[in-house]
């Protein structure tokens, strides 16, 4: 598996966040509560879907703890932040350089896919993960449990040395 490197743009994101830990896993509630209100966002530039994950600092991917929390958001990328429905939040990812992989498959498989990222792309790349948000971009071949589906996976990256 072989990433494209982009450069990404600045992104405009309304949607909600949850605070949780892998070993509490919230993401079903998160999506449960925001997909229902997502046509509230009026200035949606395409129908693609953000989940994306923020991180401190230190955490530690390669042996993570599954009880360190981070923050998760379900989201739309928005042109501006003139209306934000009431209960939802803006962020914005600043641009910068993200290895981009293709996840195919279930999304339970996905576990399997950030192993690889993780454990094994990265440490051979010479790159380090950058401290800025990390998220999957679920377009129209995106299609939740289907062995079908598939996902952008894009994870930040500097150069290592």
């Amino acid at each position: 598996m072989i990433p494209r490197i982009e450069i990404l743009k600045e992104k405009k994101i309304i949607g909600r966040r949850m605070v949780m830990t892998y070993s509490n896993n919230k993401t079903f509630e998160l999506w449960r509560n925001f997909m229902p209100e997502r046509k509230e966002i009026k200035n949606a530039v395409s129908s693609e879907l953000f989940s994306i994950q923020i991180y401190k600092r230190d955490f530690n991917f390669k042996d993570f703890d599954l009880n360190v929390e981070f923050e998760k958001w379900a989201g739309i990328e928005v042109s501006d932040f003139q209306s934000i429905p009431e209960g939802m939040e803006s962020l914005i990812i600043e641009s910068g350089k993200y290895a981009v992989f293709i996840h195919k498959g279930s999304a339970i498989r996905g576990a399997a896919t950030f192993k690889y990222i993780f454990t094994i792309w990265l440490p051979e790349s010479g790159y380090v993960i950058d401290d800025r948000p990390h998220f999957e971009v679920l377009g129209e071949k995106y299609k939740n449990e289907d062995p079908d589906s598939e996902e952008e996976i894009w994870i930040p990256v500097k150069s290592g040395k």
